[in-house]
Order: C-alpha cells, then sequence, then structure tokens
C-alpha cells in the first residue's frame, strides 16, 4: 500500500487547487529491481502529491510533455552545506583528512545565521539542479564563536530550514551532538577547542532539549545525529539511544570508521571498534542509525551492522577527495544502502551511485556487486525513507509526493541510451547531473530547462557566499 501523506504539509506547486497532468515520453518509477523504463507515463498531480499513473502511447490534449527520462527524485542523505565553500581548495599539495578538517574549522568559524543562510540557499540550489528533492543536513554548526548560545539558540538549523524552503527542496536537519574535541592516539578524549567550542551543547539532555524546541515546518523534519565515537563519550551515546525512543526524531545517523585513526584510537580507550561500541552502547538495536562512510569495517563490524537493520550511507566522491579509503560494500549486502555528496567536492548523485559501484570493483577486481536498479535504489527508496523519513516519497506512484526529475536523452552522454531495456544503467553509469533539465519537488517545478525557477541566480550568489568567507 503507498503511504497516505505524512505530517509535513505539502508546500505551493502547480496542484494548489487544480489537477495537472504530465506525459512522460519515458519514465523509471521507482520500483525495487526495475532496470527499464515504462513508455508514454501519464502522471496527475493535485496538492503536490501524485494523484493516478497511467500510460498512452500519445500525449492526452491536457498533458504537459517531459520530454527524456523522467525519475522520482532523489535523495542527498548527507550534506555539510558550509562545506562548499572549500570545493577546489584544498588537497592538490598532498596533507589527509586531518590537514583538511584544519581547513573546515577556519570555514566553521566565520558563518553566523545570516551568512550560512546565504551560502546554504545556493548550495540547496545546485542540489536542485541536479535532482535533489530532499537533503539530510547533517548539522553542528550551532552556536556563535566560543560557544555561546544565539538569542535563539536554533538560529543556524533555522538558517538551514529557511534556506531548503527557499530554493524548494525538503530538509532532514539532523542536528548533531557533538561532546568532546575527540581522542588523541592513546585514546585519551580531548576538550573542545577552537571552532569545535560552537558545534558542542554542555551536555546531553541540554542538546536534547534544544533539539525538541525546533519546529522548522511542513517542508522539513527534524532528525538526530552523534557525531562520532570521538566527538561524545560512550555513556553519552548510550543516553541519546535512549532518548530516541521516545523522542520522534525522522532518522538518526553517525560517521562511523571513516579513518583508520578513528578506529586505533577508539580500540586505544575502550578496547573495541566503533562499531562494537555502537552496540554496546545500544545505539544500533535502539536507534537502527544510518552509518555514513562505514569505511574501515572488520568482518565482525560487518556482522553487527546486519544483524541491527541499520544502514549505511556512502559519499564516494568525498571519500574519494579526502583519501578515505574504500568500504567493503560486498561485506553489506542487504544492508539498506544510503549515498550523500558530503562535502560537495562535487554535488551529482548519479556520480556517486556510480562511484560506489566503480570503487568495490576497484577493491576487488569484480563488476556488478551493486547492479544499476539498486543504487537507483539507493537514491529513491532506501534514501527518501529509511535515511531521511520520508516514507512518502521516492516513487512515481499515487499517493506519494510529486517529485519528478527529468533527464535529457538527446545530450551527448545519454546518446544512443536504451530507456525501454537498460534506462537504469543509463542513468548510474552514464548520465550526470548536467543531463537534469526538470525537477519537480512538491508539485512545484523548482528547475525547468536547466535554470532554477525561485533562484535563478543561484550560481552568483553561490560565488558572492564563498567570498564572503574565503576573502
Amino acid at each position: 500500500m503507498p503511504p497516505k501523506g505524512g505530517t509535513g504539509a505539502a508546500r505551493a506547486g502547480s496542484g494548489r487547487g487544480r489537477s495537472e497532468r504530465y506525459w512522460c515520453a519515458w519514465a523509471l518509477t521507482g520500483e525495487p529491481d526495475t532496470s527499464g523504463a515504462r513508455a508514454g507515463v501519464v502522471v496527475e498531480v493535485d496538492g503536490g502529491r501524485i494523484v493516478s499513473v497511467g500510460e498512452s502511447a500519445e500525449p492526452p490534449p491536457d498533458a504537459r510533455r517531459l520530454a527524456g527520462l523522467t525519475l522520482p527524485g532523489l535523495a542527498n542523505a548527507h550534506s555539510h552545506a558550509f562545506h562548499r565553500a572549500l570545493r577546489g581548495r584544498t588537497g592538490e599539495n598532498g596533507g589527509s583528512f586531518w590537514t583538511w578538517r584544519e581547513r573546515m574549522y577556519r570555514v566553521a568559524a566565520r558563518l553566523d545565521p545570516d551568512s550560512y543562510l546565504r551560502l546554504a540557499r545556493a548550495v540547496y540550489a545546485e542540489m536542485a539542479l541536479a535532482g535533489i528533492t530532499c537533503v539530510g543536513e547533517f548539522h553542528y554548526l550551532h552556536h556563535a564563536p566560543g560557544g555561546r548560545p544565539y538569542a535563539d539558540p536554533n538560529a543556524m538549523g533555522a538558517a538551514l530550514a529557511q534556506a531548503a524552503a527557499d530554493a524548494g527542496i525538503r530538509i532532514t536537519l539532523l542536528d548533531t551532538c557533538y561532546l568532546r574535541g575527540g581522542l588523541a592516539a592513546d585514546g585519551t578524549p580531548l576538550a573542545l577547542d577552537g571552532a569545535q567550542l560552537r558545534f558542542a551543547d554542555p551536555g546531553v539532555e541540554q542538546w536534547a532539549g534544544r533539539v525538541a524546541a525546533f519546529r522548522p515546518g511542513g517542508h522539513a523534519r527534524v532528525g538526530a545525529a552523534v557525531h562520532s565515537v570521538r566527538a561524545c563519550a560512550p555513556a553519552d551515546i548510550a543516553r541519546v539511544a535512549e532518548l530516541g525512543a521516545d523522542a520522534g526524531w525522522a532518522a538518526v545517523h553517525i560517521h562511523l570508521s571513516e579513518q583508520p585513526a578513528e578506529n586505533s584510537a577508539c580500540g586505544a580507550a575502550h578496547g573495541r571498534t566503533p562499531a562494537e561500541l555502537l552496540d554496546d552502547t545500544g545505539f544500533l538495536a535502539r536507534t537502527r542509525p544510518t552509518l555514513v562512510h562505514a569505511t574501515h569495517l572488520t568482518p565482525g563490524d560487518t556482522g553487527l551492522i546486519r544483524a541491527s537493520g541499520a544502514g549505511v550511507c556512502l559519499c564516494p566522491t568525498t571519500e574519494r577527495d579526502l583519501a578515505d579509503g574504500l568500504p567493503p560494500l560486498s561485506d553489506l549486502a542487504g544492508v539498506p544502502l544510503s549515498l550523500g555528496s558530503d562535502g560537495h567536492s562535487t554535488i551529482d548523485m548519479f556520480e556517486e551511485a556510480r562511484g560506489a559501484e566503480m570503487h568495490e570493483r576497484l577493491r576487488t577486481g569484480r563488476r556488478g556487486t551493486l547492479p544499476a536498479a539498486a543504487l537507483l535504489g539507493a537514491l529513491h527508496g532506501s534514501g527518501h525513507t529509511g535515511a531521511l523519513g520520508w516514507p512518502d516519497a521516492g516513487r512515481i506512484a499515487p499517493g506519494y509526493r510529486a517529485d519528478l526529475v527529468t533527464l535529457d536523452l538527446d545530450g551527448i552522454r545519454l546518446a544512443g541510451a536504451d530507456p525501454a531495456g537498460a534506462a537504469a544503467e543509463a542513468a548510474v553509469f552514464a548520465a550526470s547531473a548536467a543531463d537534469v533539465r526538470h525537477v519537480m519537488a512538491d508539485g512545484r517545478w523548482i528547475v525547468r530547462d536547466g535554470g532554477h525557477t525561485l533562484l535563478p541566480d543561484a550560481p552568483r550568489d553561490l560565488h558572492t557566499a564563498i567570498k564572503e568567507l574565503i576573502a
């Protein structure tokens, strides 16, 4: 049975007050294990939702024609919006994740609610142009410099929610618990320092109270995250898991085993891997979280993850940009998979999907661990539902949110594609964000003919916002 609605009210769109119909030359409807597209799909939209789906060999006279290949809207399950300011400015002169992190802290130190709104609005517009209709924002930049709360303790989160609304996309704001500065190599907890002071609340209870007080609106849902086993003590992680049983969070996330140094420090501090620590604290079983990166896992770790029902979010473009490593994807068979653009070295969910499979090919010397339909499923079903908490998105079917993305089949990258037999393969292994022509979110066209309808000056706005921070 398709979902009836969900708690978020649909925003203004083409269907407010009257329905509209669209004739898709080709459509991948988001059904599991579907590789070929259907021809001549007629989609009726009303009130921001799909009310009917049919077929017609020719466009009905009252239907608007969508040439190309139409997909459900894409889920970007892991984003740090302010990292976009670092694109093209790090990584060319050696260094590591840890030296990159110092550059990231310098950007974090300069943001305030107004500048964050300007930056994130343009970043989310770039996402919309790439076919993304919902983003999971892993949000830990909470407070003013020095850790002083703003008059509105959720001012930075409110800026992100407003930015998503301005760009026309939905957001799951994953408000992140961040309580200490990390772990030394010998496992000693480190004090918060510098920009990290902006990330932290005094304790779990204060963090949870601030999160509970935030009510962003129908286009946004509030989730929760623990930054990592480095940033929270085991007792704090266990308390977050306890709170999650009654908090009603849309989703729960955590960074897991992104770097070997994280595993080593966790072992020194606690005598176990990060995944084992999450299992011991009850975090895996109680919250069934989305584990972001999950790069350096032992066979025992992957067994715990499979048994818990947790999901994994891969961010291939960031993981290779930061030289993180190659996750054991084939060992995670059956684990719900989602994808994110993370640090936004590029914003292209087709590249993220392609990268997940290509990385596994490099790691194992084998092809085809994940078929294209499953990779699209990470951008549709498990991305929206499991990772972001929007079970009424990710399919072109009655009752679902009217999120449509149309790819240009006449462009050079998709020339010669076979939509009838291999549409999923064409999308995953040939398409790019540049092939996105039209995007509808909740029944409203936010991208038409490759341009953003709400923020037509988004490239200039993004340039200006970044220059404010980097100058």
